[in-house]
Order: structure tokens, then sequence, then C-alpha cells
């Protein structure tokens, strides 16, 4: 009795890939023909062990060459283009009721261009190294690991004490967080504007308005909200903030450091790019709490009040500012959030695809 087995499928602009689920595969046989893709094999399936058959007549024409490749858990089958696009479905007629889409490997249009964007670099990335002088390789690895290593110390320093005096004194500390950490704060958040510089030179491979955005959102925070006002100096809400964005950076920068060297601990990756996934929402709530209680201070103390023409005989209130800021954060909390999960689910999908 001959079944037809589950498959899934994904494409790029000049692949379409297939993936059989069967278990052992044995006296497989695929080909192309007339644009129509047949396959047949004997393996484990959804119904057991029986001999598993399918055929797909494709969208738009196709290599009639196929590379299958059989592993203990499936099949996986390349088939190429003959035309490199982007294809609306996979098959000429109704998708078949066995077919449907391969999450692990999906991707739309956009990101697909991203990934092929992102090969061709690392071809031109390889071709210039071994084009340039040892030395200079050796200085931007030299430097970024530097950079990197300091601001691990620097958020680490902060994160320890803040620890340490929060199990020690308890919640008398949450009043003295800024006194006791501000200083390497300031001077860590004013040397991660190199990472804009690094972004916008080319330096490091990473985008350029994602980090603008977390850096000037940072020093906002700390120079406006927090450095200009002493009222805002003993308020909880410092604690908060200081710990979530250290707590974020002590798994972020040790990661770079060993990628400074092509080296990965696998545990550390995960961590980078899974830990911000609850820590950066509440970082910006945090900040967002920072804003609104230090809106009737500065409508108090009209800091930063834009003053008007005599003729109008008033200014405007920097809260109305912040308000406007307000707006601004969680516009950015989305756009980073899906840049982080974009690089994220890029990692992660690479990893998954080189196991099978």
């Amino acid at each position: 009795m001959t079944l037809t087995p589950h498959v899934y499928w994904a494409q790029r602009h000049g692949e379409i890939y297939l993936r059989v689920e069967l278990i052992d595969a044995q006296n497989i046989d695929v080909h192309v023909h007339e644009n129509v893709l047949q396959f047949r094999a004997k393996g484990h399936g959804a119904k057991g062990e029986n001999d598993y058959e399918f055929s797909l007549e494709f969208l738009l024409p196709v290599k009639p060459e196929v590379s299958p490749k059989s592993t203990q858990r499936q099949v996986n089958i390349t088939v190429r283009k003959e035309r490199r696009g982007w294809w609306e479905r996979l098959t000429k007629e109704r998708k078949p009721v066995f077919l449907a889409p391969d999450f692990d490997r999906w991707l739309d249009e956009s990101d697909a261009e991203m990934e092929l964007r992102e090969k061709e670099e690392r071809k031109n990335r390889l071709k210039t190294s071994r084009s340039q002088e040892p030395e200079f390789v050796s200085l931007k690895t030299g430097f970024l690991f530097m950079y990197n290593l300091v601001q691990f110390l620097g958020f680490s320093w902060i994160f320890v004490n803040m620890t340490v005096r929060l199990i020690i004194f308890g919640q008398d500390f949450l009043y003295d967080t800024f006194h006791t950490v501000s200083d390497i704060m300031f001077f860590c958040q004013i040397l991660a504007a190199v990472e804009v510089l690094n972004a916008a030179f080319g330096v490091v491979r990473t985008g350029v308005v994602p980090t603008l955005i977390q850096v000037v959102g940072r020093n906002f925070i700390l120079f406006i909200i927090f450095g200009s006002l002493e009222e805002m100096h003993n308020k909880p809400v410092v604690f908060f903030v200081f710990y979530l964005w250290s707590a974020i950076e002590i798994f972020r920068y040790p990661f770079y450091m060993l990628g400074c060297f092509d080296t990965e601990w696998k545990a550390l990756t995960w961590l980078r790019y899974t830990i911000w996934m609850p820590l950066y929402p509440l970082g910006v709530l945090a900040e967002a709490v920072a804003v609104i209680q230090s809106i009737p201070i500065f409508d108090e103390t009209k800091l930063f009040s834009i003053p008007l023409p005599e003729a109008i005989g008033t200014s405007v209130s920097f809260s109305r500012v912040l308000h406007i800021y307000l707006v601004l954060m969680f516009l950015g909390l989305y756009i980073n959030f899906r840049h982080l999960y974009k690089q994220r689910k890029r990692r992660f999908r690479t990893k998954k695809r080189k196991a099978n």
C-alpha cells in the first residue's frame, strides 16, 4: 500500500527546500520531469513502515537536477529554480493537503533578501581580509576586544555592587543607587557612543538605527532625567533602570568578546539572544516611569523650558517634549524588539539547520 508523507517547504530566490518526514528512508527515488517532482521511498512515516510517494507540479520552471539528502529523521530535497525570483506559492494547482510551510526555514521575501545580502557581505569581507595586511586585522580585533572588555567590567561592577548592597542594606539601597554607581554608569554610557560610530563606519556589522536608538535613549534618561534633576537621584526607579541595563550588558559584552576570536560558548549565546526578551521591555517600562515621575519636577523648576517672544509672554514647558518622548520610546521599543527578534531568529535557525 502506497501512502503520502508529510512534506514541508520553504524558498529562497534561487532554491526550493523540501523536507519529507520519513524516518530511516530507504530506496529513495527523486527526479524532476516536465517540471513535476516525483518522490518515492520506503520508511517510517505518519502511517508507520510503508512505501511513500508524492508528486508536485511547480508553479514555475525548475532545473531537472535535484539534491536529496537523507538523515535518520527526514529527507531534505533542494530544487533549483530556472530563474531567480520569489514565488507567490509552490505549486501550479491547488496546494496538496500533505504540503505545509517549513517554519524552521521559512522567510518572507524581505528577510530572504537580507540573508542574501549578508552572504554577499561575508564573501566580500573574506576577500577583503585576504587582501589586507594581518596587522590591520589584529588592530581591529584588539580594539573591539578591549572596548567590549572595558564595558563588560564596568557593567559587571555596577551589577555586582548593586546586588551586594541590596542584600546588605535591603530596601534602603533603592534610594541611594544614583550616588553609589552613577559615576561608572556615566562612563559606560558615554563610551557606548563608540558603538554608533562602529556601526556607521562598518567596523561591526549591525544596523545604525537600532544602535542609535538604544544609545541616545539611555543617555537621554541618564543625563537629562536623572543627571539634571537632583530630585530624581533618590527615586527607587533609578535602581530598576540601572539594574535592568546592567543585567542585559553583562551577557552581551562577553558574547562580543568571544566573537572577536570566532569563539562561541553555547550557554552564553543562548543567554545573549534570549535574556533581552523579558529585560528589554522591562527596562523601557522603568525608563517610562522615570520620565513620568520627572514631568511635574520639570513643570515646577521650569528647567529646559523653551522661552517664547515677550509678546506671547510665556514659555513652553519641557514636559511637553517629554510627553512626545514617551510616545517615541515605545516606537523605539517596537523597532529594536523587532530587530533583536530577527537577529535571534536568524541565529538559531542557522544553528538548527547546521545540526540537521
